[in-house]
């Protein structure tokens, strides 16, 4: 489902983030093909400094089909950047990209919060981003680094997603299915 970032997929990477409804919202954009391979090596490196966290999301098949990543890293929490191509939209990677990337950000990488910071005019993001039970729209809790984000301009939702929030959720799901087999095993 994921996989440390590398340079043997930013041909394809690179032809699914240049799609016209996903490059608006692509955080790390690139104009050409050599540009992608650039920005991953940059990627790559500042993950090694310990800056930022980056994973390429695969389909069923293994083939890469967008990434997910943890930008501006520091004091425990950073910012959550996901992208995923058109023809990836409404599959479900999306959910099954997350939970593999926070537990290994919580519960390998010691990351405490994870931060959303989506465009209001992406209502496609908010609105997965409001289906998310463990997520907390933080306009008003996190207020400094709302009017940080929109210090220029009324751009950005702000989101924040703790690890005690999401230990909660999984806990509360996770008995449930275990009771279901169970049940079923009776």
């Amino acid at each position: 489902m994921l996989k440390k970032r590398d340079l043997h997929d930013c041909h394809a990477l690179f032809e699914l983030m240049a799609h016209p409804e996903v490059f608006p919202f692509v955080r790390q954009k690139a104009n050409s093909y050599d540009e992608f391979v650039f920005i991953t090596k940059q990627t790559i490196e500042a993950e090694e400094r310990g800056e930022l966290i980056s994973r390429t999301i695969l389909d069923d098949w293994g083939n890469p089909i967008g990434t997910i990543n943890l930008f501006d890293i520091q004091d425990g929490s950073g910012f959550l950047g996901t992208w995923l191509g058109k023809p990836f939209h409404g599959k479900g990677y999306n959910n099954l990209a997350k939970d593999a990337f926070f537990q290994e950000l919580f519960y390998d990488l010691g990351i405490e919060t994870i931060f959303m910071r989506i465009r209001k005019v992406n209502i496609r993001s908010l609105k997965a981003a409001e289906k998310l039970p463990y997520a907390v729209n933080a306009n008003e809790t996190r207020l400094a680094i709302y009017q940080q984000l929109n210090a220029q301009e009324d751009i950005y939702d702000l989101y924040e997603i703790t690890k005690d929030h999401y230990t909660l959720y999984l806990k509360r799901t996770v008995p449930a299915e275990e009771e279901t087999v169970e049940l079923l095993e009776a």
